[in-house]
């Protein structure tokens, strides 16, 4: 008969965008003290390159997160009540290849270079180089500029 642990969860924990990195940091080095005093910690902390602003961790219950991230620079808060089961993080940190969405003819968005922030219309995509080559809509000339597709977000209907 084997002897199951408590139950785990994860939970999200909401961050300043760009400080991902920094707050698993400071989580871990607080998270590695509380446990050196014998106290209850974290078991993992997990930073999805891919959802920003957010840092997941596992714990057996929220107190102890709360506790742990409580005065903690860049850190929001929890989100929502509860934790959550690993199955429903799949969605979140399932990658999907970022040229599948990138057409010719697409309005995107930069988030990143020299022209961050300017929306732009796809006139190529090369899926070798991982390249997107764009028109800058708001500029009187029109120049093609190639970026990374990773520096680019493809726009719903409502925000082009």
């Amino acid at each position: 008969m084997s002897e199951e642990g408590p139950k785990t969860q994860i939970w999200g924990v909401r961050t300043t965008a760009g400080q991902e990195d920094l707050v698993a940091t400071l989580l871990y080095e607080r998270s590695k003290h509380r446990m050196a005093e014998g106290e209850e910690g974290l078991l993992s902390i997990i930073v999805p390159p891919q959802v920003k602003g957010y840092v997941l961790v596992e714990a057996i219950d929220e107190v102890t997160v709360r506790r742990i991230i409580t005065g903690v620079p860049h850190v929001k808060g929890l989100i929502g009540r509860g934790g959550m089961d690993v199955s429903e993080l799949d969605a979140m940190l399932e990658s999907k290849p970022i040229l599948d969405e990138l057409k010719p003819g697409a309005i995107v968005k930069l988030i990143a270079g020299p022209f961050k922030g300017a929306k732009a219309k796809i006139i190529r995509v090369d899926p070798q180089k991982e390249e997107v080559t764009v028109e800058l809509l708001e500029t009187a000339v029109k120049i093609p500029i190639t970026v990374e597709a990773e520096n680019v977000r493809a726009l719903s209907e409502g925000e082009a």
